[in-house]
């Protein structure tokens, strides 16, 4: 059996998980650099019988299901993918499922750049390593309201 691990680009996937637990014969191949266009990725992965997308990067419309008689199994970085054709994957025999993803690094990461922002970490960070000290005023949050338009699951975390 052949899994294909779309995308790993940091080359940290086969870190990630217990990749030994899977049967002897097993080979998992990872692809740094993304593939782009239907019959690239098409050969690319004829010969895969699974394959690991990260997120919606790499899109599987009906065309490109056609091209890849081997897959059986598509699964997806998240619980959904928009970029993945379910109807044609469902009616080609491919189980299609998601791997559910850490639900806080989005709203964490959005704080971060909030206050590199307000604070202007990236400049103070560039300035201190060419040699200067304290170029800008930053802006303090204590006291401020933050708006956040939509509340949904990030938003509330966010908010949170």
């Amino acid at each position: 059996m052949r899994i294909a691990v779309l995308d790993d680009y940091q080359e940290v996937a086969l870190k990630m998980a217990d990749w030994k637990s899977l049967p002897a014969e097993t080979r998992v191949e990872t692809f740094k650099n993304h593939i782009s266009g239907i019959d690239e990725v098409a050969e690319s992965l004829q010969y895969f019988q699974i394959v690991m997308a990260m997120r919606e990067r790499t899109p599987f419309p009906r065309s490109l299901l056609e091209k890849l008689p081997n897959l059986k199994l598509l699964v997806t970085a998240g619980m959904g993918n928009a970029s993945i054709d379910m109807v044609a994957a469902r009616e080609l025999g491919i189980i299609v499922c998601g791997a559910p993803g850490l639900g806080y690094p989005t709203a964490e990461l959005t704080w971060g750049l909030i206050l590199g922002l307000v604070r202007q970490i990236p400049q103070e960070d560039k300035a201190t390593r060419s040699g200067a000290w304290q170029v800008s005023l930053g802006i303090g949050l204590q006291g401020k309201v933050l708006g956040v338009m939509g509340l949904g699951r990030l938003g509330s975390q966010v908010a949170a």
